[in-house]
């Protein structure tokens, strides 16, 4: 932390190496007060005797452009706002002073450390949710924490979370986040957290109680054998390209933004600017971010959006630094990654190329399992990721994130009926989102919602499961409901199809018993048999309806003429 606690004085400390002057800035009800900093190096540091923890406070930097001093800054290693952030266009006018549109930093004693093992391992079902949009609408939670981190330790949703046989919880984005700038004149707002400002520092309309709600969070759902998992955005933050808001590292130290040899922002991520994983400033404040929500909250791990920026140095390199600096950490080493293994930017798609240790969400997956009920894929390419993606993930083990839904695209239920988007309450007349996205309008939608979750928990490697699919939850069509901060986007717990949740409940609890499945290895004496029992040789693959996969006392039969897909145990299959 740059505000750090010395007995009754705080010791302020932040980065900005090609600043002129630096200001601390302290606010209490008499306004604003300003503090000259000394430089020290590449950091500006001042002690502040006879304030302590609860001290609002906020930066200004002064030098060549694009230093602006009438811009408050951000702590970029801030761990308390005393605000949410709110988007107005006088964040990004030169001139404009923004005292009053920025949030504040609180000092914050950190809690006692904590180093626990994380309860989540490979192979498990881990469940991807939005804190807000998920109890929102919960009959059961009450309605002042209803949209809060707190309310995912409520004993109604963490019942519910057991019976579908959860074994880790995947956070949306819960850091402080901003709106994108065109939203607010459309009426709409960032429902996904997918557009942070400062890395540490939960946003307060979903943890009014700060890193302590996180913390006390995280416990109740360890007590009850369920993991935590954070999804960080670390490939850009909300500051955006020259037009957008000054916040925080754009006015303290704009190099942490990556640029190409003529001085433009590079948008590998796609949203206006790129953090460059090359400075080691940026990786500093990466795992200095990760070992606080390990510490400080007791988080099993970390799944990373557009990951490939990680490894960007521009190009995108299997060795790149960060990765040697996360396995030589002890507190970090031992936690769950999970890489987004794409971006936007060139030769941004990399599934499979991540280090051994980490878990890849896997879109092949999605889309073989996708096409094969939809009737235009084959038997063979199912086969090949049912039994754990070997062609992507090399001969020893497989570290593939199935998916067949997730928060970005159709849902579940609409995959099954509706043959393309729907987005127009987005305000872009249709054309955000996915245009190709693979899905159809089917005669009989409920089964083939089966049919896909089915494969799912029927597959070899790790299960992601996007909250509310295990009910039937819609969109209407929209399969890019970021801005929807409503009934699109909050799960309807009284309306829920529970004969689908039952289902899921039961291939979660079939899962469970058949070890094969949730085992990591890459395992090449699997027996495969033709729906009558026959061997499957390489002719029939081509025209196969279906296929029987024997692995040890684990048979998993796929009937597309019959739109199912069956768990069972019993002997090998053989010819009848």
């Amino acid at each position: 932390m740059t505000a750090t606690l010395a007995g009754d004085a705080v010791v302020f400390s932040v980065r900005s190496p090609r600043a002129d002057a630096v200001w601390l800035c302290l606010f209490d009800d008499d306004g604003e007060r300003r503090i000259a900093m000394a430089r020290d190096g590449d950091d500006w540091r001042v002690t502040v005797a006879g304030i302590g923890e609860g001290a609002r406070y906020g930066y200004r930097a002064d030098g060549p452009p694009p230093f602006d001093v009438a811009k408050l800054l951000v702590d970029p290693e801030a761990v308390t706002l005393d605000r949410p952030f709110a988007y107005d266009p006088r964040l990004g006018v030169v001139g404009q002073d923004t005292a009053a549109l920025v949030p504040r930093a609180i000092v914050t004693a950190p809690l006692p450390a904590l180093d626990l093992p994380p309860l989540f391992e490979p192979g498990g079902v881990i469940y991807e949710l939005n804190v807000r949009g998920f109890t929102m609408r919960h009959p059961d939670v009450p309605a002042a924490q209803r949209g809060t981190i707190a309310a995912l330790a409520h004993p109604a949703v963490i019942a519910h979370l057991r019976h579908i046989g959860v074994d880790a919880v995947e956070l949306m984005p819960v850091v402080a986040w901003i709106d994108e700038r065109h939203l607010p004149p459309l009426g709409l707002s960032n429902a996904w957290g997918y557009n942070p400002v400062v890395p540490m520092a939960l946003d307060p309309r979903l943890a009014p109680g700060g890193i302590a709600e996180l913390r006390a969070t995280v416990a109740a759902l360890r007590a009850a054998g369920i993991g935590v998992i954070l999804d960080l955005v670390f490939n850009h933050t909300g500051e955006s390209d020259l037009m957008g808001p000054t916040l925080a590292l754009r006015g303290l130290d704009d190099a942490m933004y990556a640029r190409a040899p003529d001085g433009t922002l590079i948008n590998d991520a796609g949203t206006g600017n790129t953090l460059d994983f090359a400075n080691p400033a940026v990786r500093r404040l990466f795992l200095a971010s990760l070992r606080h929500f390990v510490t400080q909250a007791g988080v099993d791990g970390f799944r990373f959006d557009l990951a490939t920026v990680l490894a960007r140095g521009p190009g995108f390199d299997a060795a790149a630094p960060v990765f040697a600096e996360i396995a030589a950490d002890p507190l970090l080493s031992r936690r769950v990654m999970i890489a987004e293994p794409w971006d936007t930017g060139p030769g941004g798609y990399q599934l499979g190329a991540f280090p051994d240790g980490w878990l890849e969400w896997n879109d092949r997956f999605r889309d073989d399992v996708r096409r094969f009920w939809r009737g235009d894929g084959g038997a063979g390419a199912l086969a090949t990721r049912i039994a754990g993606s070997s062609d992507i993930f090399g001969a020893d083990r497989t570290r593939s994130v199935n998916f067949v839904a997730a928060h970005d695209g159709f849902t579940l239920a609409d995959t099954v009926r509706y043959a393309d988007r729907r987005n127009h309450a987005n305000g872009e007349d249709n054309r955000d989102g996915h245009h190709g996205e693979l899905c159809w309008i089917s005669p009989d939608p409920d089964a083939d919602a089966r049919a896909l979750l089915a494969t799912l928990f029927a597959a070899r490697g790790t299960v992601l499961l996007c909250a509310g699919d295990e009910f039937g939850r819609t969109q209407r069509g929209n399969n890019n409901a970021y801005a929807q901060d409503n009934d699109v986007t909050w799960l309807d717990w009284t309306g829920r199809n529970r004969d689908l949740e039952a289902f899921v409940a039961h291939l979660s609890a079939l899962r469970r018993g058949a070890s094969p499945l949730r085992t990591a290895a890459i395992r090449h004496d699997l027996s495969w048999f033709s729906l009558d029992g026959t061997p499957l040789l390489d002719a029939d693959w081509a025209c196969a309806p279906g296929f029987v996969m024997q692995l040890d006392d684990v048979r998993v039969t796929v009937d597309r003429p019959a739109r199912t897909v069956t768990i069972a145990d019993g002997r090998p299959a053989s010819p009848r």
